[in-house]
């Protein structure tokens, strides 16, 4: 039987600004599961996106810019949660667990004891699953994985047989699950034609590999450091991040000036050469906008082509475990930039916000 001590290592967010609000702690009590819930011993944790606009207030509606990573004057704390919410501080944050089921509240989880697991991140009311508005987020809504040990529902629990280390198995969660439910949204199949912006990133990347592995034709774009790195990944062609004229980029890699999917992470000053490349009758789906979330729409667009816009946050039940499926069958495959040590993870976040990574960065409790 394992041990628990008392307490353990844990980075808390304190407040919401710059890096200075995250507090690493040697001394953070280590959470007690209730009866529908496991205790999970980390192995390691992956950074996305959610943790940085969170830790900045982006969400905030007073917030109109590109993500820097650094603190934002227009953000207010009652809004600043990505459901347009306060959040209850401190709260450990990091969503992307990877580890071992230490032990259980109750009966519910005794199975899962001594398995190695990942967790889904969305948080359900499991009497309504489908209800959205009762969603959290692993690591916003409940305290999360930047730490020794952390706890959750038994039933957001997967068991995961695979050869890979915890550090590559920690890159999935968030990046491809998002990626997964965009690609549902936009109903992408075999024939499809997807353009993938800021495809270097880690829904970029894991869009490129989920995409392919429909059938569909995938054309990355991302800066020119990081070309060579995203070709690798096996896009039918890449893109500069930014081609003034995004049409004649297309037609010279690929032979056509359109597509039948834009899948987007990126929005900003690019969005409307994205809408204007889509076929008629085309979808447009998105996850994030780290360029800028304001765009100009012109709605004649929108219903003269008959497109489709959808956007994809919350996702449903049954994805996460068609993931662990695709890990488990060599489907798809990580992609791990880095990894850093707990006690380092403000150096592990300037590098993520940096971006001159592919793919997803780590924490792993060493």
């Amino acid at each position: 039987m394992t041990e628990i001590p008392k307490t353990m290592r844990a980075v808390l967010l304190t407040g919401h600004g710059g890096l200075d609000v995250l507090a690493y702690r040697e001394d953070w009590p280590v959470p007690e599961p209730d009866a529908q819930e496991v205790l999970i011993a980390v192995g390691a944790c992956g950074l996305n996106n959610t943790d940085v606009n969170t830790r900045t207030g982006w969400y905030s509606k007073g917030v109109s810019e590109a993500t820097t990573g650094g603190a934002l004057e227009e953000a207010a704390a009652e809004d600043a949660g990505w459901g347009g919410s306060g959040l209850k501080l401190p709260r450990i944050q990091g969503a992307d667990v990877c580890g071992r089921v230490v032990a259980a509240g109750g009966p519910a989880g005794a199975g899962l004891v001594g398995k190695r697991v990942l967790v889904d991140t969305w948080l359900r009311d499991w009497e309504n699953p489908l209800d959205l508005d009762t969603c959290g987020y692993f690591g916003s809504e409940a305290d999360g994985g930047f730490a020794e040990y952390t706890k959750v529902d038994a039933r957001n629990v997967h068991p995961v047989e695979s050869d890979l280390s915890d550090s590559e198995l920690a890159t999935f969660a968030t990046s491809y699950v998002t990626a997964e439910n965009m690609l549902n949204r936009a109903q992408v199949a075999a024939g499809d034609s997807v353009l993938i912006p800021g495809a270097s990133g880690g829904v970029g990347s894991a869009l490129i590999q989920l995409a392919k592995r429909r059938g569909a034709r995938t054309i990355a774009m991302c800066g020119d450091s990081k070309a060579e790195a995203v070709a690798a990944i096996g896009p039918d062609a890449v893109l500069p991040r930014a081609p003034e004229d995004l049409k004649a980029a297309l037609r010279d890699a690929i032979g056509q000036e359109r597509v039948t999917v834009v899948a987007d992470v990126v929005g900003g000053d690019l969005w409307p050469r994205l809408i204007d490349v889509l076929v008629r009758g085309g979808r447009y789906t998105v996850s994030g906008a780290i360029a800028g979330p304001i765009v100009p729409l012109d709605l004649r667009t929108l219903y003269l082509k008959d497109l489709t816009f959808t956007g994809a946050t919350i996702v449903p039940p049954g994805v996460f475990a068609d993931l662990v499926g695709y890990i488990e069958r060599g489907e798809i495959r990580p992609l791990l930039a880095a990894t850093y040590p707990l006690k380092d993870l403000v150096t592990a976040q300037e590098a993520f916000i940096a971006k001159r990574h592919v793919g997803n960065i780590v924490v792993t409790m060493d």
